[in-house]
């Protein structure tokens, strides 16, 4: 029996630090199962190699719990270790025996997880007491036990093991006794094992019995894991029901996803995975985060902003490489070289994938347009390469439901809709039913207008008007269609300024008293077909207090009034017959009414009043 103190110096303890910046507790299991599947990974490379000629036999790493002994087994069946490999791998925190196994094989090094050794202290975060039983796939290995209770100082004597192969017990503290609960395990082993590469069994797979009335375990295993997971596959090889199948063990309650991104590289770095575009819910908040990152089939994270692209955050899917270091913190991957890389990477593959799928099937991608919009404004507002590469698949669409890339959509209006300026002027609506009349007007004119309905469009009005050269946007009720597009000098009122402030002033004595809205009043000559009264509203000041809702440095604008203008036009009989006093009295009101009733400001007692004056007018 042999005793000593782990070798922890000055000069090594820091590549632990940087090693185990664990954030929890249960990161532990993860730790324990990598290293038995690495170690089960290493045994097949030797065999490959022609290194190790015995019989491999069956490969599984099991897990185990004796609640009543208070101890979690992890058991392998793989490399195992001799007594002087675990005073260099494990008694020696700064080694790693990755480092010479890599070098030996490194032509073999990506199908290994590569930290065998490394996260084993992690144990000890749980544990009072570690036992290692394990025997090397060497000839005639002895089979030792290591023995530490947390403290610099071990045991190692021989033990009686049959097989090669390792198993750590750990002795679980009075603190964390969770760790002895099956279902506690089953949620661990589901959330950081349920891809690796080598079959993680824990206990037997359990079935009804109708005489017992009670589920019943059965003799076979009761594997958690798909080791082969459809990420780690060809594209070829798959078909689509593949593709929605594994959606639906990733997120179980999800409706199919529009599509998928297979994800398949091995230069400049390594990567592997599939995101898939979900279909759009209401909340962007919900949709975070559903994209897990994992290390050669090892689970790392699912906090995944700030390491991929801001806008794939609402993505869904699996993003795997070994190049996204395992057992560090979050914001040392947001600062990581290669992260960064696979980041960059990752935009170009989904641009690429999105622009190949609107040239192939371009009604079809019309038709997923309303749910892809979020995705591809997120990313073209929150990523300067990605709006690069969108602005030749992102479409608009007006009113009719017609679709058009910024290119054609821009050949369509620029006759048609350049004002007196030169300036390229885009109308747009986002409620078809309210504004109506307006969009109305528009197409009278000759006009096409855009619809922008979505919860991303008015931050990327002001995106467009940055890229788009000599061009503004204007929503078709912002004033009158003859002032959104300036053709010429607007026609002067034929009005004495005495019957222009005789006019204004009946207006403004019948305007209501609302909460946050105020009125003002104007006369234009707008065409004697033109409506009589018309309210507009300032597209500058809405567009600052859509934008506070969002940007809290911007809440000035949130905490002031609506302004309406109240718009009367002069060449219309009605407005006319209220100058010369030959209409009815409550012509004003009803008017005021009517265009109110037409922005959704009637309601309540003001409704119900118009409704009976309505009532009396037609007597």
């Amino acid at each position: 029996m042999a005793k000593g103190n782990i070798g922890v110096t000055t000069e090594n303890i820091f590549p632990v630090i940087k090693k185990f910046l664990y954030s929890d507790h249960e990161i532990f299991l993860r730790e324990m199962v990598s290293n038995a599947v690495d170690a089960t990974q290493k045994l097949k490379t030797l065999a490959e190699k022609g290194d190790f000629k015995g019989e491999i036999g069956e490969t599984k790493v099991s897990i185990s719990l004796d609640k009543e002994a208070g101890t979690l087994t992890i058991s392998d069946h793989g490399i195992g270790m001799t007594e002087e490999e675990i005073e260099r791998y494990i008694n020696q925190i700064a080694f790693s025996g990755v480092t010479d196994f890599l070098d030996k094989y490194k032509d073999n090094a990506n199908a290994i997880i590569g930290h065998f050794g490394l996260g084993f202290y992690s144990s000890f975060m749980v544990s009072d007491k570690v036992d290692i039983i394990t025997k090397s796939y060497k000839d005639d290995a002895q089979a030792v036990k290591w023995t530490c209770d947390g403290s610099p100082e071990y045991n190692i004597e021989p033990a009686e093991k049959a097989e090669r192969g390792t198993d750590i017990v750990l002795h679980i503290s009075d603190d964390c006794k969770e760790f002895l609960e099956e279902q506690k395990i089953t949620e661990l082993l589901n959330k950081y094992c349920k891809f690796m590469a080598v079959p993680v069994v824990f206990g037997k797979k359990k079935e009804w019995n109708s005489e017992k009335k009670e589920m019943v375990e059965t003799a076979e295993d009761n594997v958690i894991n798909d080791t082969e997971p459809l990420w780690t596959k060809q594209p070829s090889t798959l078909k689509d029901e593949d593709y929605k199948k594994f959606y639906s063990t990733l997120y179980p309650m999800q409706d199919e996803p529009l599509f998928w991104i297979h994800l398949n590289v091995d230069f400049p770095f390594h990567l592997t995975g599939v995101l898939y575009f979900p279909r759009v819910q209401s909340n962007l908040d919900l949709q975070r985060n559903k994209i897990q990152l994992y290390c050669n089939q090892v689970f790392v994270t699912d906090q995944v902003e700030g390491i991929v692209p801001e806008f794939l955050t609402l993505l869904h899917g699996v993003i795997d490489s070994p190049d996204i270091p395992l057992n560090v913190s979050r914001s040392y991957l947001q600062s990581d070289a290669n992260v960064k890389k696979i980041a960059s990477y990752i935009t170009k593959k989904v641009a690429d994938r999105l622009n190949s799928i609107f040239k192939a099937d371009r009604k079809d991608y019309e038709e997923k347009w309303d749910n892809l919009k979020i995705f591809i404004e997120y990313g073209m507002l929150t990523d300067e390469s990605f709006y690069d590469r969108a602005k030749d698949f992102a479409l608009f669409k007006d009113t009719d439901g017609k679709h058009f890339t910024y290119e054609e959509y821009k050949t369509l209006i620029k006759d048609q809709q350049t004002d007196k300026d030169g300036t390229l002027v885009y109308l747009y609506a986002n409620d078809k039913d309210e504004q109506y009349t307006y969009i109305e007007a528009a197409k009278a004119k000759g006009y096409s207008v855009l619809m922008f309905d979505g919860q991303l469009d008015n931050a990327t009005l002001g995106l467009f008007e940055q890229k788009f050269e000599k061009s503004r946007f204007t929503r078709v009720d912002g004033d009158i269609i003859d002032r959104l597009i300036q053709k010429e000098d607007v026609k002067k009122v034929d009005l004495s300024k005495e019957d222009t402030d005789k006019l204004t002033e009946a207006f403004k004595t019948k305007l209501p008293q609302m909460d946050k809205v105020t009125f003002n009043v104007e006369v234009q000559a707008m065409g004697e077909t033109a409506a009589p009264v018309m309210f507009t509203q300032s597209e500058y000041m809405r567009r600052m207090k859509d934008m506070s809702r969002y940007q809290s440095g911007m809440a000035f604008y949130g905490q002031m009034p609506d302004a309406y203008n109240l718009i009367l036009n002069s060449d219309n009989a009605i407005i006319k017959s209220v100058i010369d006093g030959k209409g009815k009295e409550e012509t004003v009101s009803q008017l005021i009414d009517l265009a109110l009733l037409q922005n959704g400001m009637l309601k309540g007692e003001a409704l119900d009043k118009f409704l009976k004056r309505s009532v009396d007018l037609l007597k």
